[in-house]
């Protein structure tokens, strides 16, 4: 990349804030990557829009990311601009039961700051891996719950650099998939309204949630979480387990032994190990079955 447009971002973010051939599996939870040309990290949301505006009008590949606990990069890498969006804008507010954070804060610590104000609705929460841009772009659920049912609000910015504020039903959250996701913007903030609870009652679910959740996943290796989608009237995991699947690798991909809906990095996988894995689970389940898994990860680039 032209070092005058590295220079660009550096003036937006600072020199500190911008790192050159950055190799993504340091940045995502499966471990898997090239490296991408370029990443930046603002430290907020004007500087976020400059970013944007100033890729966009200087026409350079750029995508969005938060804590990579649901992407895939390449062997090859990116070749482009990341824009990461993780402790620098994760600014996390309280006020009564409404509760306003930036998209770089981790879900762990938005559930972990309504426990603290005695607000329930975020337990579900308490242990997914990913940042709450990440979560509200793909409505992210887990055991009773989803980001549907507490975001009321989102701040987002459009590929042109222009915002975007989205109220109640406007964001038409479905399973996994919402407005932002649609129409390809970035989520710079969430407004999240609550309720007031009993703060033990609060900390014993997310404790139980959480119990629940180490003792059912392989939380233990590199992943990606839930590689597939729920296909309706069934679980993938069960899919692929009763395809006889459990345990099958491909390099150093494998089916996790734990939960056969996590592709794990026994520590020495590739990005293509796991895509072919991927493919070899759906031509396999559906030779079998008949239902065409569909990938909730997000697969960055090719084989």
């Amino acid at each position: 990349m032209k070092q005058d447009l590295i220079d660009g971002l550096m003036a937006i973010c600072g020199r500190d804030s911008v790192k050159v051939d950055v190799p993504m599996k340091e940045y995502t939870s499966m471990k898997v990557g090239g490296n991408a040309d370029v990443l930046v990290e603002p430290d907020s949301i004007e500087k976020i829009r400059e970013c944007v505006s100033y890729l966009g009008s200087a026409n350079v590949p750029f995508m969005v990311m938060g804590n990579g606990s649901n992407l895939i990069f390449s062997d090859e890498g990116y070749r482009g601009v990341i824009i990461r969006l993780g402790n620098k804008i994760s600014k996390i507010e309280v006020e009564g039961e409404i509760m306003v954070a930036e998209a770089g804060a981790l879900l762990s610590a938005c559930a972990n700051k309504a426990a603290e104000h005695s607000l329930t609705g975020l337990e579900f929460a308490s242990g997914i891996p990913g940042t709450l841009g990440g979560a509200a772009c793909m409505n992210a659920g887990a055991y009773d719950g989803e980001m549907k049912q507490v975001i009321v609000e989102t701040l987002n910015l459009d590929k042109n650099g222009n915002f975007i504020t989205l109220k109640g039903d406007e964001h038409e959250f479905s399973y996994r998939k919402s407005k932002i996701q649609n129409e390809g913007l970035i989520c710079l903030k969430a407004v999240m309204k609550l309720q007031k609870g009993d703060k033990d009652a609060i900390r014993a679910k997310m404790a139980d949630l959480n119990s629940r959740r180490r003792e059912k996943q392989p939380l233990d290796m590199p992943s990606a979480g839930s590689v597939f989608k729920r296909p309706p009237g069934h679980f993938a995991g069960k899919l692929i387990d009763d395809c006889g699947l459990r345990g099958y690798s491909i390099g150093g991909a494998q089916v996790s032994g734990k939960h056969c809906g996590f592709i794990v990095n026994t520590g020495h996988a590739t990005a293509r190990d796991i895509i072919q894995l991927i493919k070899h689970i759906q031509d396999t389940v559906y030779d079998k079955t008949g239902v065409m898994l569909e990938t909730e990860v997000k697969i960055i680039g090719g084989a």
